[in-house]
């Protein structure tokens, strides 16, 4: 069943984007303090919280750590690794009181990726199916490459766990707009039938800040309207 949060979106945006009050929205909640909470490597070592929950699975490579570095106009919030595929820990991040973001382990990564997979989705899938508070998951693809099949296993997670997730092709820099528009069209044609995916393909660019304030007003919907003490925070 598809949590409560999951279930908010915006309907009511117009086509070729949103309404400019909701892309403030979002520029001012991600101006806002956003810390560290913890890293858990155990379903018992997650947070205590009723804060709404968005989190971002991707390849080891995607550029998750960047793609969060620069929704917050940080530099070091989430840290890169010069080894893609090290982090095995779920992140926790509060995001000024209002949501927590959430950053999983990454997947796939050069010629461990079966193993990869497997301790991914060990820890990862317990905590799609148990935690009630995940609003979205964002899942990056990287726009050079599309959809892979080790991406596929995954969004069968999702739509076996019934977590709506909506895809990000991210590092749109390195393509042309017409390669762009044809992986767009590909995508969109993949998740058209897969019961949690979002019918609205993302696109950014960590480096030139293309989308980023649109990925931003689309995570704002799904955050606390007022600023929400959670139990960690309340300690």
């Amino acid at each position: 069943m598809i949590n409560g949060w999951a279930g908010r979106k915006l309907s009511d945006a117009p086509k070729n984007g949103i309404d400019e009050a909701r892309l403030e929205a979002g520029r001012l909640l991600f101006a806002r303090e956003c810390k560290f909470v913890l890293g858990a490597v155990s379903l018992s070592a997650l947070p205590v919280t009723d804060l709404p929950e968005v989190a971002f699975a991707g390849r080891s490579n995607v550029g998750k750590s960047s793609l969060l570095n620069a929704l917050t106009g940080r530099k070091s919030l989430a840290r890169a690794s010069n080894t893609p595929g090290r982090t095995r820990e779920l992140n926790f991040f509060n995001l000024d009181e209002r949501l927590m973001l959430v950053d999983l382990p990454g997947y796939g990564y050069a010629r461990t990726s079966r193993i990869t997979v497997e301790k991914w989705t060990a820890l990862t899938r317990a905590y799609l199916k148990g935690r009630a508070s995940l609003a979205r998951c964002f899942l990056l693809i990287d726009s050079r490459h599309g959809i892979k099949p080790i991406d596929l296993e995954i969004m069968d997670e999702f739509d076996e766990a019934a977590v709506v997730y909506q895809i990000v092709l991210t590092k749109v820099d390195k393509i042309k707009q017409a390669e762009r528009a044809r992986t767009i069209a590909k995508t969109q044609k993949i998740i058209v039938k897969r019961p949690a995916a979002h019918p609205e393909v993302l696109v950014v660019s960590s480096l030139k800040g293309d989308g980023i304030a649109l990925l931003r007003a689309h995570i704002a919907s799904l955050a606390c309207n007022e600023v929400h003490k959670s139990e960690e925070s309340k300690e």
